[in-house]
This record gives C-alpha cells, sequence and structure tokens, in this order.
C-alpha cells in the first residue's frame, strides 16, 4: 500500500507516552516518537533468520529446563542420603542408586530421570538442527574463524545481525550487546561504571563463555608470560573483569568480520 514500515524499541517510545495505558495514547506516543531525529529503529528480520532464533531460543528453553530437572533429582535423593558429585555429568550416575529410594519416593525420581533422558533428547536434536544452518551458512562459518565464537555463537549472530551497516562503529555494535561500561557523568565529571548489559542477554552470555574459554586454555597451557594484550590483562585484573573486556574485543571483531565480509586472521607478533 506504498507505506514505509519501521520497528521502533518500545523503550524508546515509552517517554512519549503522556498519561494512562490506552490505544489512543500508544499511537500518540508512537506518532510523536516517530518524528523524533533521534529517533533508532530495529531492522525487519527475514523469515529464515527468525527461524534460527527459534531453534536457539527453543534449545535454550531445553537447557535451562534440563538444569531444573537435574537440580530437582539432587534435591529428592539428597533426602535420603544419596548425593552425586558436583557437575551435570554426575546426575545420570544417581539413577543407578534409585534402589536406596524408599518404594514410594522412587517412582517420581524415576519419572524424572526419564524426562532428564528426554530433555537431553531434544537438546541433541536441535543442535543437529542448528550444525545443519552453520553448515549452510558461509556468513556463519566466517564468523567461526574468530577465536572464542563457535557454531552456536556463530549461527545466532549471523541470524541477528544480517546487516551492520545500522552501526556506526564496531562500539556501536559493542554497546547495542551490552557490552561496553555504562556513564555516569553528572557536573562536566565523565565517570563509567559496569557494563550496560543492555541488548541481547543470549549473545551476550555466549561471548562471555567463549572468551573464557580462550582465557582457561590460555591457562591451561602454562605460556610464558608474553606481552599479548591479553596476557598484559590478565596480570593486572581479576579473570572474570578480563572476560567481559576479551568478549568487548571479540565483538568488535564480529562487527570488522560481518561489514568487510571476510575471515578473522589473525595478527602476526
Amino acid at each position: 500500500m506504498g507505506h514505509d514500515v519501521r520497528l521502533m524499541p518500545p523503550s524508546y517510545v515509552k517517554p512519549y507516552v503522556k498519561r494512562g495505558k490506552t490505544d489512543a495514547a500508544d499511537a500518540a506516543a508512537i506518532c510523536e516518537a516517530v518524528t523524533r531525529p533521534s529517533m533508532r529503529f530495529v531492522a525487519i528480520k527475514s523469515e529464515a533468520c527468525s527461524s534460527v532464533l527459534v531453534l536457539h531460543r527453543t534449545r535454550d528453553f531445553l537447557v535451562r529446563q534440563r538444569t531444573q530437572i537435574g537440580n530437582a533429582i539432587r534435591a529428592h535423593m539428597t533426602e535420603f542420603g544419596v548425593i552425586a558429585a558436583k557437575g551435570a555429568q554426575n546426575v545420570n550416575r544417581l539413577k543407578d542408586q534409585l534402589d536406596q529410594l524408599p518404594e514410594v519416593a522412587r517412582m517420581p525420581v524415576s519419572l524424572l530421570f526419564d524426562q532428564l533422558a528426554e530433555t537431553d533428547k531434544r537438546i541433541e536434536r536441535l543442535t543437529d538442527e542448528l550444525e545443519e544452518t552453520y553448515a549452510q551458512s558461509e556468513t556463519s562459518q566466517r564468523l567461526a574463524t574468530i577465536p572464542g565464537v563457535g557454531m552456536l555463537s556463530a549461527t545466532i549472530i549471523a541470524a541477528t545481525t544480517p546487516d551492520v551497516d545500522n552501526f556506526g562503529s564496531a562500539r556501536d555494535y559493542a554497546a547495542w550487546l551490552g557490552l561496553t561500561p555504562k556513564p555516569h557523568s553528572t557536573g562536566g565529571k565523565q565517570r563509567v561504571g559496569r557494563i550496560s548489559k543492555m541488548g541481547n542477554r543470549y549473545i551476550r552470555r555466549l561471548l562471555y563463555l567463549g572468551a573464557m574459554a580462550q582465557i582457561m586454555l590460555r591457562c591451561r597451557l602454562k605460556r610464558e608470560p608474553s606481552s599479548d594484550w591479553l596476557s598484559g590483562m590478565l596480570m593486572r585484573k581479576k579473570t572474570k573483569i578480563v572476560a567481559v573486556a576479551l568478549a568487548h574485543r571479540m565483538a568488535r571483531t564480529i562487527f570488522a568480520v560481518l561489514r568487510d565480509g571476510s575471515r578473522y586472521e589473525p595478527q602476526s607478533a
């Protein structure tokens, strides 16, 4: 019909709502917000990108559900003195000790074990589907060349950020992911605090885990201290702070790879 359809973040429209929650008030706020020269709009995702997001969200939901089931099994069996070592992989070992539970308690805990096994199968099925998506996506494969970016990170980023032209710089992209310090400036004094944690929490978590994996690998290899950025940060800052900073650098690298359509090439020493 000739209309230019645009999406606006609800949080950017809310300040223009004058009073009350009515359709008329919401429509007036939208009309006011869309005329602001500083208003930012959300890119409309394709069906293919939305489908990948559904895969990720469903898998993440099932992973959290698996954790809840495992915690429930641990709690119930602990009531009867049956305890397993830490780690999700040790929960299934408790199944061999079901005979130590009273008969009345044995049946419901057995159902939880069945539910845990079924959830594992569903997670595996979704993971296989994501791996197929990764194999068919040239963008995802380029992103996976970045250290700390795996199949999950690559596919979700490719689906969420199909076009980086909406961002003015790499720092803007990192800020969109909530990986930049939140400013608290007043009276001419510039102050920055912790990261804003705005934006996509799922991607931010994956980048953080990828950064931690790089740090743990560095510690496991027990390399001699070098002059690179990561070694210097590890000597001065705590591990988790370094992981957040590394995740920020990874976000900037992701922006460059998406913008240039290239693969990651490590800098020579």
